[in-house]
């Protein structure tokens, strides 16, 4: 009962934040490059807090990075997150835990204990949007301070939409999962759907508390927005160039940790049995299998 009662109080506590306006100082002072010994007292600290392992690292040296969103994006040494030779596994898109996963009943999406929420309010309130996942598997990957958080394919896939949702930045940790009703679908964040092998595939990389912005490969920051309505851009499939991804290829990044959530259409894979809420992942590992 007294967890119940703290873990209220936090939830509570981040209702009257000014989530953006936090959100955005933090964000001009993780871009800076002109403070070179702030940026790195704040990268030592950071390290020593959250037990980040840079031995993993592209860069090791601490000190390497210009910024601390250049730290906080850093890439992997090459070969550190191998694929799956079976082309018919889908790729874990994340490091991080899984928040939970399973089947989109009746258009809902289960968050924590005693929630759920819409799937066609997190896709933007679009129905038509929604559809082809009625039925289908959702998972939600987060991703905590000390993790790699860039967004990779976990198939081969077209781009045909992306969709910014303007929303608050509550914190995604699973202390606000289980106590802020609705929490993804309030949540600013970014949808981008491909066409794949087996249908329409989607990953939602939801903005949180202290989220400076949200990247994709293909645009750049899509965070944060000029307007305060839902935008969306179509990439058809007769334009000259169009964006294809490979499987394990990055899709986008966080500039500040937050979460993700894969979606899958019905009838088109099975989960992996030893995954369950609260499993540890690795950006590449095997998630599941591909039934078409």
């Amino acid at each position: 009962m007294k967890q119940d009662n703290t873990e209220r109080l936090i939830a509570g506590i981040q209702h009257a934040v000014p989530h953006h306006l936090l959100s955005r100082l933090v964000g001009s002072l993780a871009a800076n490059k002109g403070m070179p010994n702030l940026k790195n007292k704040i990268i030592h600290w950071f390290i020593k807090r959250y037990q980040v392992d840079l031995s993993q690292a592209e860069r090791e040296d601490p000190e390497s990075y210009e910024s601390f969103n250049d730290f906080f994006t850093r890439s992997l040494k090459q070969g550190m997150r191998p694929l799956p030779e079976d082309a018919k596994q889908l790729v874990c898109p994340a490091d991080g835990a899984i928040s939970q996963l399973g089947n989109i009943e009746n258009g809902r999406i289960f968050q924590a204990k005693g929630h759920d929420y819409s799937l066609a309010d997190l896709l933007g309130g679009s129905e038509e949007r929604a559809a082809p996942f009625q039925g289908g598997k959702f998972a939600t990957i987060y991703l905590s301070p000390k993790d790699y958080h860039r967004v990779h394919m976990p198939i081969a896939g077209r781009l045909t939409q992306m969709v910014h949702v303007p929303g608050r930045l509550f914190s995604v940790n699973p202390l606000t999962a289980r106590q802020v009703p609705n929490l993804f679908a309030r949540n600013e964040r970014v949808v981008a759907i491909f066409e794949t092998e087996i249908g329409p595939v989607a990953l939602v990389l939801v903005g949180a508390m202290i989220v400076a912005g949200i990247e994709t490969v293909w645009s750049g920051l899509v965070t944060p927005p000029a307007g305060k309505e839902v935008q969306q851009w179509e990439y058809p499939e007769q334009v000259i160039k169009p964006i294809c991804l490979e499987r394990g290829d990055e899709m986008g990044r966080f500039l500040l940790g937050s979460t993700v959530i894969m979606l899958l259409p019905e009838g088109s894979s099975e989960w992996a049995e030893n995954l369950t809420s609260e499993s540890v992942v690795r950006m590449g590992q095997s998630m599941g299998q591909i039934l078409k």
